[in-house]
């Protein structure tokens, strides 16, 4: 099973409080933190709620 490598590279200020929780739920607390997470649909359907504010790369 792949995993994906996802970064948080835009600030949450003055986002929606539930983009900010689903980064949180993510494991993502600063600008720039980098968490692994395994390729599941809902790693995906996070990935998609905050896909403006997040890089994603498949890491193996």
């Amino acid at each position: 099973m792949a995993n994906l490598k996802i970064t948080l590279v835009k600030s949450l200020i003055g986002r929606p409080e539930t983009q900010r929780k689903t980064a949180k739920a993510l494991g993502l607390k600063k600008l720039n933190s980098t968490v692994i997470r395994p390729d599941t649909m809902t790693i995906r359907g996070q990935i998609a709620k905050l896909a403006h504010l997040v890089q994603v790369e498949q890491v193996d």
